[in-house]
């Protein structure tokens, strides 16, 4: 198995963006686990300090899949611009990395 999984990070501003985003990538095989929770996020925006409650979703996922990935986390957003960052799994549990691999065979 040569295929290589990546950690997909967005954040979203509901509980409801989030679910949706989840289970829209879960139904089209784009993710095996979507996992959420809660957060306070701070940064800058328009040269301001800005502080917000959002969730952030934890995506695993094949590093193949990330611009449908990416397309379908912008499709759902209400953000201008979603943080949408991608990390490479370099290692894991061989179970746990063939299970991904089941769920989002094509």
């Amino acid at each position: 198995m040569n295929t290589k999984y990546s950690l997909v990070i967005t954040t979203a501003d509901s509980v409801k963006q989030a679910q949706f985003i989840a289970n829209a990538l879960l139904s089209q095989r784009l993710a095996a686990c979507v996992q959420t929770n809660q957060i306070k996020s701070y940064y800058t925006w328009d040269n301001e300090v800005q502080e917000s409650d959002e969730h952030i979703l934890l995506i695993k996922c094949r590093e193949e899949d990330f611009n449908k990935i990416e397309e379908c986390i912008k499709e759902h957003h209400s953000y201008e611009i979603p943080e949408i960052i991608m990390i490479p799994i370099m290692k894991g549990s061989l179970d746990y990395i063939e299970w991904m691999h089941k769920v989002t065979k094509k």
